[in-house]
């Protein structure tokens, strides 16, 4: 019979805990290996003209990557945000990698959470982040069924790229495992994956999923959404079979967290389901915000100056997420790293010992988690 743990987690770094830590690298800290990014594209995807730019993180030796340049993230014209921790171009580590693929939100960009996407490349993984072209920042032209028909396709179409042996890092992974997360639309994408989507078939050959503020059912977003693809029925979340992380913030407005609750109940026969609640977090503390909003400030362009260079958008999660008050992102961050390098070691590489950072014995957690676990 299934059992359902529900746990606040606190007490940080007692002795007690600490020594019943597994000895394995802590997933909330940098891995053993230095990270790599390249970017690249593939064309007519979907159809004839369709361009899709892909960013791509990867293990690196650490003594290559000292001698290789910081990666820069486009944001806006000539402003990227410089990485504290990826280098451009240095070559793969030469691991068997486990592939993983981000699905970023609606009318987002695919490095909104390049820091997640560096660290899990540290522990050991390929990480593709796709560029949804005509549902970008930048490029807006599909509505809303349109975007969502193509969601799965595209990450089918990134996988059997990597997989072909012709892209860039096709010798760095292992195409027998692979993984799909993604955040908010991206997150129903990552769904999506699982059990089918607008119209697509589900990718039976992925192994993990790992969906972030994703909506299940479009009675509880903020803002109303065509319902032919805005949620997941039950019976369609129960055709699900891979582990699921379900990942989501308590303070999220723009979609509940109690999206998370329902498909927790809902996928039964997914072969485990952990949903973990970040206590205090918004939707936008699992992406780069802060970052953007600090980088524009340290620039000298005030709050006030963003609506005219193209950044009003950012102004109210700026306020939300990074303002004096705001839960910690670096906290948010900590445990989106902690949960999601652990997941993806434990069902991606067969750590058994990850599985514990997944449980309400893992130390550090204070009182920012609330835990859900079944089986």
């Amino acid at each position: 019979m299934s059992v359902l743990m529900s746990v606040l987690l606190a007490c940080t770094g007692s002795a007690d805990t600490a020594a019943s830590a597994p000895d394995v690298d802590h997933p909330a800290a940098a891995g053993p290996w230095a990270v790599g990014h390249q970017t690249d594209s593939l064309s007519d995807v979907g159809e004839a003209g369709r361009e899709v730019a892909v960013d791509l993180w990867y293990p690196v030796e650490p003594a290559v990557a000292a001698e290789a340049e910081p990666a820069v993230y486009a944001l806006l014209g000539s402003i990227g945000l410089t990485s504290p921790m990826a280098v451009d171009g240095a070559p793969g580590a030469g691991l068997d990698a486990p592939l993983l693929v981000f699905s970023h939100g609606y009318h987002s960009i695919n490095t909104q959470s390049s820091a997640l996407m560096e660290a899990l490349a540290s522990h050991g993984f390929v990480v593709a982040a796709p560029m949804h072209t005509g549902n970008t920042q930048a490029d807006q032209s599909d509505d809303f069924e349109t975007a969502a028909s193509r969601r799965v396709p595209d990450v089918a179409a990134v996988l059997d790229w990597l997989r072909s042996g012709d892209a860039p890092l096709s010798d760095q992974i292992d195409p027998e495992i692979v993984g799909v997360l993604g955040h908010s639309f991206g997150g129903m994408t990552a769904i999506g994956v699982g059990a089918g989507w607008a119209g697509a078939a589900p990718l039976d050959e992925v192994d993990a999923l790992l969906p972030i503020s994703a909506v299940i059912d479009a009675e509880l977003q903020a803002d109303e959404r065509p319902s032919d693809s805005a949620g997941f029925t039950a019976a369609a979340l129960a055709t699900i079979s891979q582990p699921v992380l379900l990942l989501g913030g308590t303070a999220d407005v723009s979609v509940p967290v109690e999206n998370n609750a329902l498909a927790f109940d809902w996928m039964t026969g997914a072969q485990s389901v952990v949903r973990a609640d970040i206590i205090g977090a918004n939707h936008t503390h699992f992406a780069n915000v802060c970052d953007i909003g600090n980088l524009l400030l340290e620039m000298g362009i005030t709050i006030d100056l963003w609506p005219a260079l193209g950044a009003g958008d950012l102004v109210e999660p700026y306020a939300d997420t990074c303002a004096e008050g705001a839960f910690s992102i670096e906290e948010a961050l900590r445990l989106q790293k902690q949960l999601a390098v652990s997941f993806f070691r434990l069902h991606l590489f067969g750590e058994a010992d990850y599985g514990w950072w997944l449980t309400e014995e893992a130390s550090g957690l204070e009182d920012a988690l609330q835990l859900w676990t079944r089986p």
